[in-house]
């Protein structure tokens, strides 16, 4: 699998951009992906905080991953509009039967394929070799375009997992 996707990014964004990332409990389905992406598409154009249209992005990638920029430095986002988006990943939740808030699950790239490895089992993933510290990792925590470009495919011995293993 070809896991580029910074030219997928919207180059026009203030570095500073907001960003959330939501993943989802498995791969979606053709179908699914094409129904979600046009959800996306729609709900960008549609996008507004306190009545002015939010400078933003919407995408699903590799699949699994569905992620959302707000460019601040046109408007900035309110708590009602960030909500909006929450309302919109919680209907395709509900429609795709998937779980898209588990930050308990962590995404990896092993032999190829995006892996999903739930938190408890990271350690002993690390110790029987499924994993190395030099295995990359999707890092769901960041939170401006900038570090998505950056910090968000990385290998795990560069994000915050270190701190977290033994190994």
């Amino acid at each position: 699998m070809n896991f580029e996707y910074k030219h997928l990014l919207p180059q026009h964004f203030d570095p500073q951009s907001k960003v959330w990332i939501y993943q989802s409990s498995r791969l979606f389905a053709m179908s699914e992906a094409l129904q979600i992406e046009e959800i996306l598409q729609n709900f960008v154009g549609t996008w507004n905080s306190h009545g002015t249209p939010v400078k933003g992005y919407a995408n699903l990638l590799f699949g699994q991953f569905i992620v959302f920029i707000a460019d601040e430095s046109a408007t900035t986002v309110s708590g009602c509009s960030t909500d909006s988006s929450v309302h919109i990943i919680k209907q395709l939740e509900t429609a795709c039967k998937v779980s898209l808030f588990d930050r308990q699950s962590l995404a990896f790239v092993v032999k190829d394929k995006l892996q999903i490895i739930p938190l408890p089992q990271l350690e002993y993933s690390l110790q029987n070799n499924f994993l190395t510290i030099d295995t990359l990792y999707f890092n769901n925590t960041v939170l401006t375009l900038q570090a998505l470009q950056t910090e968000w495919l990385v290998p795990i011995k560069n994000s915050w997992l270190a701190k977290v293993v033994s190994v």
